[in-house]
């Protein structure tokens, strides 16, 4: 299989005199799972809007296998994004829901879970909260793109929800590339080949997880 490689570099983006992103250089490939990391408003989740295009940045450039990508239409078949705010709307139904992201190829796969299976005839308004986001990472995680982008997908899961999702990320992981970001920073640790931390508004590439300690973010009492 062909190996895809999203790169993003130069990304600046300020409110107002306040930096919040500073010439951040991330490159993602099929294969890798990307951890994400920094405290709150250290431009986490505005960094992945930017990628998708959802928000404007000062400047950024983005190139997908060697070719740049200047307007957003041309990302959106590339790559996916899941929001921290529910994304699908209550009055469709389930199957509708599937039908809207899913090839009618991989259907038959989607469905062979006893999950899905078990809300496969309700409405999106009578899910549950976990069973909505599970939904909801799972249409993400298994549409077409070749890249995808997962803000605070654990928010509202159960352990064995998570279990489930850790799952999922790492068998879609086989045939794309997938950023994630969550409070929850144990299981991205965990689930990440590759750990990037965000502070004071740049990025931080890091060869190992006890980088975590040196650079502040976590205490050494947790290794």
């Amino acid at each position: 299989m062909k190996k895809h490689i999203l790169e993003v570099d130069s990304v600046q983006k300020r409110y107002d005199i306040q930096s919040i992103l500073s010439d951040v250089y991330l490159k993602c490939e099929t294969n890798d799972i990307i951890g994400l990391l920094g405290r709150n408003g250290s431009g986490k989740s505005t960094l992945l809007k930017i990628i998708f295009g959802i928000e404007n940045a000062d400047f950024k450039f983005v190139r997908i296998d060697g070719v740049v990508k200047t307007k957003t239409r041309d990302l959106f078949n590339e790559i996916s994004y899941l929001s921290q705010d529910n994304f699908i709307p209550n009055q469709l139904s389930v199957k509708k829901a599937i039908s809207l992201s899913i090839n009618s190829e991989q259907a038959d796969d989607f469905y062979n879970e006893e999950m899905i299976q078990s809300i496969s005839n309700r409405k999106i308004s009578e899910l549950s909260g976990g069973e909505l986001r599970y939904l909801e990472i799972k249409l993400v995680l298994c549409n077409p793109s070749k890249f995808v982008l997962l803000d605070e997908p654990y928010n509202g899961l159960s352990p064995l929800m998570i279990e489930k999702v850790n799952a999922l990320i790492k068998e879609n992981a086989t045939r794309k590339a997938i950023v994630i970001t969550d409070h929850n920073y144990e299981n991205v640790i965990s689930i990440s080949t590759k750990l990037m931390l965000m502070r004071d508004g740049k990025a931080y590439h890091l060869k190992s997880k006890e980088e975590l300690v040196d650079k502040g973010y976590l205490n050494p009492e947790v290794f």
